[in-house]
């Protein structure tokens, strides 16, 4: 096969969401790599000296217009190995990338009205509800609300998956790198006073 037939067709050449955005990163760590003797004495102590409370004034969101994430704990942090909790805001009308992954994944749903989409089914949810993400499902998530900003608490255990070498990960369609209609004068609710999210009165 020659060089030039093995180059990507046009269509795969289309330009995606900005190199800024989290979800665009192509160096992402996934897992952590562990180095050292065999009693890990040094890991465990560089385990030990990390801090156990991380405070969200230190943590920005990435991403938007539409969908914005907080990363709270992920393996480059050298926290954790196992886990990766993150913050989801979707603005007014806003919805995430589409996507697939072998790992499940907890929606706990902290302010808003939206609903998701597995694998073809809309699935609501509101406020105190928990959305559940199954394991090799095609998903995506929605704001429902067309005024008002919706969040989302996730834990996911893909770095686990990824170690266990089940690697299958795939964005279907990237995040949108426009504002919802009714979304363009919308600010991530980044440096607010009171966390306790509630679900009326933005």
């Amino acid at each position: 096969m020659t060089e030039a037939k093995r180059e990507n067709p046009p269509e795969a050449k289309k330009a995606g969401p900005p190199k800024e955005y989290y979800h665009a990163n192509r160096d992402r760590i996934f897992v952590r790599p562990i180095q050292g003797a065999y009693n890990l004495t040094e890991e465990l102590k560089r385990l030990r000296s990390m801090p156990r409370v991380r405070k969200a004034k230190d943590i920005k969101f990435v991403d938007g217009p539409q969908a914005y994430s907080r990363h709270y704990v992920e393996p480059k942090d050298g926290i954790t190995q196992t886990f990766h909790l993150h913050l989801e805001e979707y603005g007014p009308g806003g919805k995430s990338q589409k996507h697939g992954h072998v790992n499940e994944a907890a929606f706990y749903i902290l302010d808003g009205i939206g609903y998701e989409v597995h694998d073809g089914v809309r699935y609501d949810w509101k406020a105190g509800d928990v959305a559940i993400v199954h394991n090799n499902c095609v998903h995506q998530h929605f704001n429902a609300s067309p005024d008002k900003p919706a969040r989302a608490l996730v834990i996911k255990t893909k770095p686990m998956f990824l170690f266990m070498n089940m690697l299958f990960q795939k964005t279907v369609e990237p995040r949108q790198t426009e504002p919802a209609p009714g979304g363009a004068d919308f600010d991530v609710r980044e440096e607010e006073a009171d966390f306790n999210h509630p679900a009326e009165g933005y």
